[in-house]
C-alpha cells in the first residue's frame, strides 16, 4: 500500500513580496519615474503645490462657499445654460465646424495680407459670391431663430 507524503506549505509573508517589487520599481520604471520627478519638481518651481496644499487644507472653506455660490439662483441658471449651451454643441455636426476652422485660417492669412481696406464695389463683388450669400442666409436664419426666442 502507498504511504501518503507528507506537504506543509510555506508561510507567505506579503511584506516580503511587496519589498521584492518597491526594490525592482526604479530599475522597471526609470524612465517613467525621472519623468514623474521632473513633473513635481516643475510643479513645485511654479508654486502649484504651494496651492494644491493651500486649497487641500482649506477644503471645508473651499466647499462652504462653493455650496453657498450653487445655492444662489444666478448660478443654477449659469448651470442650465452651461448644459444648454452643451446640448447645442453637442448636436451640431462637427464636419461643416472643422471645414469653417480651415477656411477662416486662410481667410485670415489673405486679410492680412491687403493693404488698404476693400471698396464698396469690391465688398459688394464679394457678396456675390454663392459662398458669401449662403453666409449671410445663415446668419440671418440664426438672427431670426434669436427674434423668435426673445419674443
Amino acid at each position: 500500500m502507498a504511504n501518503p507524503i507528507s506537504f506543509t506549505p510555506k508561510s507567505v509573508d506579503p511584506n516580503v513580496e511587496l519589498q521584492r517589487r518597491l526594490a525592482e520599481a526604479p530599475n522597471q520604471h526609470a524612465e517613467a519615474l525621472l519623468a514623474a520627478y521632473d513633473v513635481l519638481d516643475e510643479a513645485h518651481r511654479q508654486g502649484v503645490l504651494d496651492a494644491l496644499h493651500g486649497a487641500i487644507g482649506a477644503k471645508d472653506t473651499i466647499i462652504g462657499l462653493v455650496a453657498q455660490y450653487a445655492a444662489e439662483p444666478v448660478s443654477v441658471n449659469a448651470l442650465r445654460h452651461l448644459l444648454a449651451l452643451g446640448k447645442i454643441l453637442g448636436s451640431i455636426d462637427p464636419e461643416p465646424v472643422s471645414k469653417f476652422a480651415a477656411g477662416l485660417a486662410s481667410t485670415m492669412e489673405a486679410h492680412r495680407a491687403e493693404t488698404e481696406p476693400p471698396t464698396l464695389w469690391q465688398l459688394f463683388k464679394r457678396m456675390r459670391r454663392p459662398e458669401a450669400r449662403r453666409g449671410m442666409s445663415f446668419l440671418i436664419s440664426m438672427l431670426t431663430a434669436l427674434g423668435r426666442a426673445v419674443k
